[in-house]
């Protein structure tokens, strides 16, 4: 037991002092967990496959229901504003509704554009975007309103 607990702690400190070391630069961190806020409120992670290639998924949770989104973003950097890139990409989700608009499950693809900010010398990342999203179904169609304001833990 004894060495595992060594083991996983040389682990961690590895992991650790690689993330610290990747976020001296002031925007790289590989994996980001937080929370999206918008008209509801939801939980985000986002996690870079190559320096310039993330994932993202999200769950937003309000009071008529829930939705699980997962996105593909290609980010870029903005001269002269270190910390600061532009990203945008493709995405789907699927949703899980109780409302005067229609109950049940939908699923839709979505966009999204936005800028990324991750603060230099500190764990935070921050994004706010747009997620414009068509969803099939009866009643269902373009919907311009996701999208918000990312708040995240960087490691």
């Amino acid at each position: 037991m004894r060495r595992i607990l060594v083991l996983a702690a040389v682990l961690f400190t590895g992991l650790l002092s690689q993330a610290q070391s990747k976020s001296a630069t002031g925007y790289d961190y590989t994996t980001a967990l937080g929370v999206k806020v918008w008209d509801g409120g939801g939980i985000s992670l986002k996690h870079f496959f190559t320096e310039k290639n993330a994932g993202e998924l999200i769950g937003y949770f309000w009071s008529q229901g829930v939705r699980f989104t997962g996105l593909y973003e290609i980010h870029g950097n903005i001269n002269n504003a270190p910390g600061l890139r532009w990203y945008i990409g493709p995405g789907a989700h699927v949703g899980f509704y109780n409302s005067k608009n229609g109950d049940g499950a939908f699923v839709g693809i979505d966009g999204v554009i936005g800028l990324d900010y991750k603060f230099n010398g500190a764990p935070i990342n921050l994004s706010l975007d747009w997620q414009p999203s068509i969803e099939f179904g009866d009643g269902r169609g373009f919907w311009g309103g996701w999208g918000g304001l990312g708040i995240r833990y960087t490691f």
